[in-house]
């Protein structure tokens, strides 16, 4: 797909036969990683076990170079899966997400943020 932003990008910082990953181009903290099938699939569950397989090796290639590079405290890893969910690149992509202490108030929660007045909940 030619009009597809994760298709075209060059260089990756890593990458195997069946994916990429890339320095994010916005952000969230220093060190966010995008890792991206070579294959252009809509979202995760369009994925082949291979691919899958194959994000996940560059998932710990990339968290250890990031451990080297910046020293994280912590991660978060997470996928847009369709409009709702706030996917706006239909290219699959996972985010790796480095997290430092005190980055935020309160990160109780982390992922569950996506619906604010979810994220603190109590057993």
């Amino acid at each position: 797909m030619v009009s597809c932003i994760f298709c075209n990008m060059q260089p990756p910082i890593f990458e195997n036969d069946l994916a990429l990953a890339f320095f994010d181009k916005n952000p969230v903290s220093k060190g966010h990683v995008l890792l991206v099938p070579k294959r252009h699939a809509k979202d995760y569950f369009k994925l082949t076990s291979e691919e899958k397989l194959a994000l996940d090796d560059l998932l710990g290639l990339c968290k250890g170079y990031l451990d080297n590079l910046y020293k994280p405290d912590a991660y978060n890893i997470g996928a847009n899966c369709g409009l709702e969910a706030g996917q706006t690149v239909f290219h699959c992509h996972i985010h790796l997400i480095p997290r430092y202490a005190g980055d935020m108030a309160n990160p109780t929660g982390g992922v569950r943020g996506v619906i604010p007045e979810k994220q603190n909940y109590k057993d």
